[in-house]
Parts: C-alpha cells; structure tokens; sequence
C-alpha cells in the first residue's frame, strides 16, 4: 500500500518550490561572481528595469510599471538614476508628443553584455558537471518557461495619455 504520490514534474507547487531554491542559488553564483568582477553599480531594482527596456526597446512608463508590478513614479525614480549613470535615456516618442520612450543608453547595452557573460561564465562552470542527457531537459524546460514567461508580460504599448508624459 503505497501512497498516492504525484509524478515528478506534475506538481506545480512542487515545481516552483525547485525552482525558487534554483534562483536563490543562481543569486548567489551571481553575486559571487559580482563581487569579483566588481561591476555592479546598479541595485536589483534597477537591473529588472533595464532587462525590461532591453526586452522592449521604447517601452514607456507606464507599461514598464505594469510589467515590474509597480507605480509608475517608483519607476520613474528608478529611472532617473539609471539615466544618472548614463544607462537610460528617455526620448520623445515619434507618435506621441506627449509619450517619453524608454532606451537603454550604449553604455547600458555595454554593461548588460558585460554582466550577461559574467552569469553565463558561472553557469557554464555549473553545467559543464552535469550529464549531457541533464543539460538537454534542462535547456527544454527552461525553454518553456521562457515561452511561458514572455505571453504573460505585457509588451504593447499604450497609445497618448499615460503617465510617461513630459513635464510642460
């Protein structure tokens, strides 16, 4: 009389449970790496921004917002010190006179290449110790979660009348 378990990978609390402990983990293979490489002028915060304009190049505030899950004036301050550091700018929309797009700056796409391979030097540390058959599930799986990922984030943007607007 065995118990009734769920087959591996059926459970979705199971899963995200690994995978929040594999993201932990990762957090600090990265850190570990950051700390030596000494490139991280930026907080957590500020770095999802920028994976976000990188991801959507001329998104505004208030999709940016929606996609972070916060008000728009935090990321807006968000982004006032990215564009202190020369990472964001903002420029006027070529639609709206009224819309400010979102860009990273030269300097910006330079220092996410830079951090970019940093991250994937220590998961090539990482992989290269687990069996090909591993890595090819893993490499499938987190396929799918990306996929899965990109549909739910929000990627249009809204027309005029959001918060994005320039000062008069």
């Amino acid at each position: 009389m065995g118990a009734n378990r769920t087959p591996p990978g059926h459970d979705p609390h199971e899963t995200a449970q690994t995978a929040t402990e594999v993201i932990e983990l990762l957090e600090v293979l990265w850190e570990r790496g950051k700390e030596a490489a000494s490139t991280a002028p930026v907080s957590a915060s500020q770095l999802r921004v920028m994976h976000c304009i990188d991801r959507d190049e001329g998104i505004n505030l208030r999709t940016l917002g929606e996609a972070l899950g916060a008000a728009s004036s935090s990321v807006s301050r968000l982004c006032d010190r990215l564009e202190a550091l020369g990472f964001v700018e903002r420029l006027p929309s070529p639609t709206s006179r009224r819309e400010l797009e979102l860009h990273l700056t030269g300097h910006g796409k330079a220092y996410l290449r830079r951090l970019r391979s940093q991250r994937e030097d220590a998961l090539l540390a990482v992989l290269s110790s687990m069996r090909p058959k591993d890595r090819e599930a893993l490499l499938k799986g987190l396929r799918s979660f990306r996929g899965a990922v990109d549909s739910s984030l929000p990627k249009s943007r809204p027309a005029s009348g959001d918060s994005a607007v320039r000062p008069a």
